[in-house]
């Protein structure tokens, strides 16, 4: 009898989930976090505002993870059933596919913004998104597998570019302007942990993707790794920006990360405009990001609607994220989505998980055929 042949492995490691969680969360928000938080705090005082909000990040990937690996096995509207009854899971699920619908369509928004200013300053923003848009679909109307590759693939790509951004720009650091230390106050600080904690929201995308590990245990683990990477990013991205910008001129600076490679000296001048390779690599990252949202979008109508197709609900989700997407009609209105966005991920991606885990904890509730 004939076999089909299988191009790669059907399932995932700890270091490819890793690398997926670090993916969805570097996207448009590492690009204006500096600025936010130079607005909130005083000094070089941002970076104690990072380590709070990427401590509990962190600490809620972890649960989460745990949750994920809880109820291997079983899907992800199955399990959150069996913890919460399943008309309460059915409002959640589908508040969560909301989420990621607005979440998609912002982060495009966002790059067709972007895109328009640094790259392509005559062409219209809504040819650019739709452009983007249908990328995206690409990508993700393939197989959940082939999406990680994706990550593993770009990843690197993306952090050694970054790398290489901050190193070139740290003869331009000045150590004085990182002074004076401690001086914002603590109700300051927490504010700008608030802020911060906007731009770490993906690491929940392992509440999606535990599912596809050989071993799930090895979730947590993995799933801690991938959110201390991401903020040690940010963490290094913030305090080169001061000490290049200084706290005063980065509160002006639209977009500090891609303001650096703009600045960034090259021994030899090898590169004049560097921003604009600097920029068209962060397109993969933010490329990755807005395909996992949309797979996820899918993934969990799919299981409301079990009778609804990968690719019908693509074709089906695709109009819907860019009509979303070209809604804001100026800055202000774009900052409005950005807020809707923050705080459904608060809610839906954070609070609900962590007190579902809660809840089967003190329930003890086990997966459907365990004992």
């Amino acid at each position: 009898m004939k076999r089909s042949f299988k191009l790669g492995e059907e399932s995932i490691g700890s270091l490819d989930l890793t690398i997926t969680i670090s993916s969805m969360m570097i996207g448009v928000g590492i690009l204006t976090l500096p600025k936010t938080l130079a607005r909130v705090t005083m000094s070089s005082d941002g970076w104690m505002s990072i380590v709070l909000a990427g401590t509990m990040a962190i600490v809620c990937a972890w649960i989460m993870a745990k949750l994920a690996g809880r109820f291997h096995g079983e899907g992800y509207f199955a399990y959150a059933s069996s913890i919460i009854t399943k008309p309460a899971a059915l409002l959640w699920t589908t508040g969560m596919s909301l989420y990621y619908i607005v979440f998609c369509a912002f982060e495009i928004r966002a790059i067709a913004n972007i895109s328009k200013q640094y790259l392509f300053e005559r062409t219209p923003v809504e040819i650019i998104a739709l452009t983007f848009l249908l990328v995206t679909v690409y990508a993700a109307a393939g197989s959940r597998i082939g999406l990680i590759r994706l990550n593993t693939l770009f990843l690197p790509l993306v952090m050694s570019i970054s790398v290489f951004v901050l190193l070139f720009s740290i003869p331009l650091f000045h150590y004085s302007d990182l002074k004076p230390f401690f001086i914002t106050d603590w109700h300051k600080v927490l504010g700008g942990a608030k802020e911060t904690v906007f731009s770490v929201l993906g690491f929940e995308v392992v509440l999606f993707y535990t599912s596809l590990m050989k071993r799930p245990e090895d979730a947590p683990k993995a799933a801690m790794l991938g959110v201390a990477l991401t903020v040690l990013l940010y963490l290094t991205v913030y305090i080169i920006a001061v000490g290049v910008f200084s706290h005063q001129a980065l509160k002006e600076v639209t977009y500090p990360a891609i303001e650096l490679a703009k600045e960034m000296q090259v021994p030899g001048e090898f590169f004049e405009r560097f921003e604009s390779i600097f920029f068209t690599i962060w397109i993969m990252t933010i490329f990755n990001t807005s395909a996992m949202a949309l797979d996820v979008a899918v993934n969990n109508l799919s299981h409301l609607f079990r009778k609804m197709k990968r690719m019908q609900g693509m074709f089906l989700l695709s109009p819907v994220v860019y009509l979303i997407c070209m809604f804001p009609e100026n800055g202000i209105e774009f900052n409005m989505l950005g807020t809707l966005v923050n705080y459904g991920g608060i809610i839906f991606v954070i609070l609900i998980p962590c007190l579902m885990y809660g809840v089967a904890v003190i329930r003890r509730r086990k997966p459907h055929g365990n004992t």
